[in-house]
């Protein structure tokens, strides 16, 4: 990677070398460049080709500043997976619109996001399903029967792409106003997981609720890392069951808290968080 070669091209291109993500795909693979670029508002990718790139952005609204034989050419993705390009260098992938994660630390207060009563995912619960998802820059979550959306927020600002799944229109408006509010970028897609098409493969995948149907379509995803959180007692072992027929390793906890709340402890309601992590 010639770093005064791509500080050129930024420069060309009209952005500031000190608001740009650097990621080189030829080391670091395509996959991890496409997630950073899924992640993050503009990204400049090295060492890859422009129409694979624009081809694994399909879902996510980007535009690409191609540098190539030609020059440098502003292209919607679906424009640049038609395209031949000769001698393609450097790429920048722009989002529509800035975003910047706000605000430090994870496992934010419930009041956090807009949400209705009854959130599975509470704060002492995120905390732990935040730690077995691992997410970080270069990985793809996804978030399924989100809800409001809060765990796939939690990821995005640790750096994840993340695409959430989600069939109801309401808790839909409330994953983007959440994800605008914290200043991230999640993909939404409203259907259930069985009719939302063809996603990109994840890296990790939480799943709320617990139903064993949904927890088997989800490991026919080839995720390492599958997250279950469910407050119903009867899903718990069915949910398991079909991590173990797929291959993971299982383990899992019940969370239960208590709130100090001025003078006096109020429990939460006890939520059994379930996590299968891919054997070898």
């Amino acid at each position: 990677m010639d770093v005064v070669a791509l500080h050129r091209f930024v420069t060309a291109a009209g952005r500031s070398w000190d608001d740009v993500t650097v990621v080189d795909a030829g080391f670091v693979g395509l996959r991890h460049a496409l997630n950073v670029c899924r992640a993050k508002p503009a990204v400049v990718v090295s060492g890859a080709d422009p129409a694979e790139l624009a081809r694994g952005l399909a879902g996510w609204r980007r535009a690409l500043v191609v540098e190539s034989a030609a020059g440098l050419s502003i292209v919607d993705p679906a424009d640049a997976v038609a395209r031949q390009w000769s001698e393609p260098g450097a790429i920048l992938c722009l989002a529509e619109q800035g975003f910047a994660p706000a605000g430090e630390g994870w496992a934010l207060p419930d009041g956090d996001f807009a949400q209705r009563d009854g959130m599975i995912a509470v704060a002492e619960v995120r905390a732990l399903v935040l730690a077995r998802l691992a997410p970080r820059p270069g990985v793809l979550v996804w978030d399924v029967g989100a809800g409001p959306g809060a765990i796939g927020v939690e990821c995005a600002r640790l750096g994840a792409a993340v695409v959430a799944v989600e069939r109801d229109p309401v808790q839909c408006v409330r994953i983007i106003a959440n994800a605008s509010a914290h200043g991230v970028d999640v993909r939404v897609v409203e259907a259930e997981l069985g009719d939302a098409g063809e996603l990109p493969r994840p890296d990790a995948v939480f799943v709320g609720g617990g139903g064993a149907d949904v927890v088997r379509r989800c490991v026919r995803s080839g995720a390492r890392r599958v997250v279950v959180a469910t407050p119903d007692l009867d899903r718990v072992l069915p949910a398991r069951d079909a991590l173990l027929e797929a291959g993971y390793a299982v383990e899992g906890s019940q969370v239960a808290a208590a709130r100090l709340t001025g003078g006096t402890l109020l429990a939460t309601n006890p939520v059994t968080v379930l996590w299968g992590v891919k054997k070898a």
